[in-house]
């Protein structure tokens, strides 16, 4: 089975035909009866609760709306995908689900085609989201923004006359910045990062396939593929609306459709997308972290391997040698306990400034212990790493480091340098490499600190 589907509805028929439905499509379902047995299953241990709910929005005990709202307040059904179910003339029973926080809210009858094509998109949108929804089990997830920012919706229509008329419509409901675009300026460089929503919007007398080809570009495309899209007009219905969601489409909505639920509609879009921007950041910033020091912006331990077995390796294929040094601050601890662990952190940010100041572009620099520090010289000879090694020494000791309280400290540092020559050897270690330089280190420090000692060859 693929995924396990929630169906909450009171009459047992209903559920019956719902969960055959949906067995045909390889899904599992699990059935409540009202939206107290809805909640319990959604807010229950992780390996319990539904990937998707289909709510019927007229319970025994409680309204549709109450229950979305009591959904989306607890971190543990928060992102659990939920489309309402409410009679085909309950328009305000789907509206208040819609602004409570469901994904959807169709008219019954829905028909397999247009069913299954909504949980596919849905189920597929909360994949992408993965680690999050895990952080958000931990208690570490953000909470939901108690002010919700305005976005840029871009009208998509060959029509200027209709998508003037829609502007004016949704501007008496929305404010957000509302503008026009053909499909030809929608797919060019100017609507790379310009609009959060597209609503594209094809009108009568062209063909339908004219939005979803439009769709399939805004989706595929680097500029455009974050964004959310709204499809209306020719393909609110029928085949074509299930194909407008299974090339990614965010909505489908009728061409007839009131104003108020259209904005509606787009606000929730425009809610999911500054939501998920804000995932894609933290997810960038957690694989940031995991490569980079968070104290002197050096790369870290676990990402210096890497990059040296790059250099290493680059090195082989040359036929070149590269120097590796080990750098550690003399008698930093001193620091720490006679000026607190503040003044520690700051030389430490300094240090990192004037070895950074004083290496190339190419280099490597790594943080690789408390005031530690692994530099990666390619293509250097024995005399130039020797001679950088000393450049660095001068940089470190030259200026006191000023401390907020206005005290100057004199700081130095020994150095270990280990150079790789030229090997037709393979088996070479970098471990041998860098073991050596940290053997220089230790000698470095045993003669007295504050100097350089070489060793020229290493592996």
């Amino acid at each position: 089975m693929s995924g396990r589907i929630l169906i909450v509805d009171d009459v047992a028929a209903n559920r019956i035909v719902f969960r055959a439905r949906l067995a045909a499509a390889c899904y599992d379902s699990v059935l409540a009866v009202d939206g107290a047995g809805c909640l319990a299953m959604a807010q229950s241990a992780p390996e319990g609760r539904p990937d998707l709910i289909l709510l019927d929005l007229d319970l025994p005990d409680l309204p549709g709306s109450v229950v979305m709202r009591r959904l989306r307040a607890d971190p543990r059904s928060r992102d659990i995908p939920v489309i309402g179910l409410a009679a085909g003339d309950d328009d305000e029973t789907r509206l208040a689900a819609l602004a409570a926080g469901a994904d959807d809210a169709l008219a019954k009858p829905v028909t397999d085609r247009m069913l299954l094509a909504r949980i596919r998109n849905l189920l597929r949108t909360r994949g992408e989201l993965g680690p999050e929804l895990e952080i958000a089990e931990a208690g570490l997830g953000e909470p939901p923004a108690v002010f919700e920012p305005s976005g840029t919706i871009a009208l998509v229509s060959s029509q200027k006359t209709r998508a003037l008329a829609l502007k004016a419509a949704l501007g008496r409901h929305l404010r957000d910045r509302l503008v026009l675009l053909n499909p030809a300026e929608a797919m060019g460089e100017a609507a790379a990062g310009a609009a959060d929503v597209f609503v594209v919007d094809i009108p009568a007398g062209e063909a339908a396939t004219a939005s979803l080809r439009l769709l399939s570009e805004l989706k595929s495309r680097v500029a455009t593929r974050h964004a959310a899209v709204c499809v209306t007009g020719l393909c609110a219905l029928g085949d074509e609306a299930a194909m407008a969601y299974d090339l990614g489409a965010d909505d489908v909505v009728g061409g007839a459709v009131a104003m108020p639920e259209l904005a509606l509609r787009l606000r929730s879009l425009l809610r999911r997308k500054h939501s998920r921007d804000r995932q894609r950041v933290r997810v960038a910033d957690g694989l940031r972290l995991a490569l980079v020091d968070p104290l002197t912006g050096l790369y870290n331990r676990r990402h210096a391997g890497p990059e040296l077995r790059a250099i290493a390796a680059r090195a082989g294929e040359s036929g070149s040698g590269y120097g590796v040094m080990v750098v550690d601050l003399d008698r930093f601890k001193s620091v720490n306990d006679q000026h607190g662990h503040a003044a520690g952190d700051a030389v430490l940010v300094e240090v990192a400034r004037r070895l950074t100041a004083n290496l190339r572009e190419g280099d490597l620099l790594a943080r690789i212990g408390g005031e530690e520090f692994l530099i990666a010289l390619p293509g250097s000879t024995a005399c130039e790493a020797q001679l950088v090694a000393e450049r660095l020494c001068h940089a470190i000791e030259e200026t006191p480091f000023r401390l907020a309280s206005g005290l100057g400290l004199s700081i130095t540092v020994s150095i270990g340098v280990a150079v790789s020559v030229p090997r037709t050897d393979t088996r070479a270690t970098i471990d041998a490499v860098v073991e050596a330089a940290d053997l220089a280190l230790l000698e470095a420090k045993g003669a007295g600190r504050n100097q350089v000692t070489l060793r020229q060859s290493a592996a």
